[in-house]
């Protein structure tokens, strides 16, 4: 019976994954589809180097792991802002590795251990940007905020221990000429590569699609960039809280399964962190939970009132996902979906 190595099956794996995500819609040139479509040729190349380890897989392995770390950190640096037009200089340490892998032979720089303090600093920005909070990730739905930071914290960990990998390479070839190096790269990306595109995945869902213009009533009305002089009206927190508590309690913005921070700042003209730290401020919370708070009142009602399936009024209510509603119905009101609707007793008591 013929057997596939490993590395070849998760390559396999990773493609069916690619296709998932362009068939439910994502777009082959955002970062997530092409993270997924890198780790692809890199667990092909280590599966190359079990079986025939050829010369020119050892010069483009080094420069493929190169292009991860920006990738990854691209993904998440997306749901903050704006594309920046400045990416390209993210590649540059790929594009040093390429020019050190090519002049290996002469020189024998130490790539492994650049490699490892490229997958250190990307890891390490990462984890700082999940423990700045869940609105600084402001293009993602609100309802998905926890899972787009608990996402970063794993990337970040996993480009940390990438990075450790790197260095037991560099220390394998200062000790023992690297005669253990093709099994630890191995084992190391076939741990490390499911995880990370897994986690990149998460983020290529709770980045919802952009909204052709007119495609709703009131985004023409309402999705006005900040002017000077609204933003220096709401500067007071108590006002920017009465802004978002206005949409919320008018037109019922939280219905909005794809509602953003940055949705939200467009609707009221105000810029996002000044949304952010007002909420924070003056509520001691994220702005995420200020919104859920909103959703989970109207399932409340929804619940007692009517005779809807738990599922519907999660989704009348703006969550994306049956466990953030359960986590977030637990948070407010201490208890399950069902188990309140129960306790209310029968409908219109």
């Amino acid at each position: 019976m013929l057997a596939i190595p490993l590395p070849f099956v998760m390559a396999l794996l990773l493609v069916i994954l690619l296709i998932r995500m362009i068939a439910h819609g994502e777009a082959t040139l955002r970062p997530a589809p092409v993270f997924i479509g890198t780790c692809i040729p890199l667990v092909t190349i280590v599966g190359l180097r079990w079986t025939v380890d050829l010369q020119i897989v050892r010069f483009v392995q080094p420069v493929v792991a190169a292009v991860l770390p920006p990738i990854a950190w691209l993904c998440f640096s997306d749901l903050r802002q704006a594309a920046s037009h400045q990416r390209w200089l993210h590649f540059l340490p790929a594009t040093l590795i390429l020019v050190l892998s090519v002049t290996w032979q002469n020189w024998h720089p130490p790539i492994d251990f650049l490699l490892s303090l490229l997958y250190f600093a990307y890891g390490l920005s990462l984890i700082h940007r999940a423990y700045a909070g869940l609105d600084s990730f402001e293009r993602t739905r609100l309802s998905d905020a926890a899972g787009a930071q608990r996402a970063a914290l794993l990337a970040g960990s996993l480009l940390l221990f990438s990075g450790a990998v790197d260095l037991l390479i560099a220390a394998d070839f200062h000790f023992y000429q690297g005669s253990h190096a093709v099994s630890i790269v191995g084992i190391a990306n076939i741990v490390t590569l499911p995880l990370l595109a897994y986690a990149i995945a998460i983020i290529g869902r709770s980045v919802p699609e952009a909204r052709p213009s007119g495609d709703r009533a009131d985004d023409t009305q309402d999705d006005l960039p900040a002017s000077p002089e609204i933003t220096a009206s709401t500067r007071d927190d108590n006002r920017s809280i009465a802004a978002i508590e206005t949409v919320m309690r008018d037109k019922q913005l939280f219905r909005d399964p794809d509602l953003t921070l940055t949705r939200l700042s467009r609707k009221i003209g105000i810029p996002a962190r000044q949304i952010s730290a007002a909420v924070n401020r003056a509520l001691g919370r994220n702005v995420s939970q200020f919104v859920n708070e909103y959703r989970i009142k109207e399932a409340q009602r929804l619940l007692v009132e009517t005779d809807m399936a738990v599922t519907s009024v999660m989704f009348e209510c703006g969550f994306y996902t049956k466990s953030n509603f359960n986590r977030e119905f637990a948070r407010v009101a201490g208890t399950t979906p069902s188990d309140y609707r129960r306790s209310a007793g029968p409908l219109n008591a």
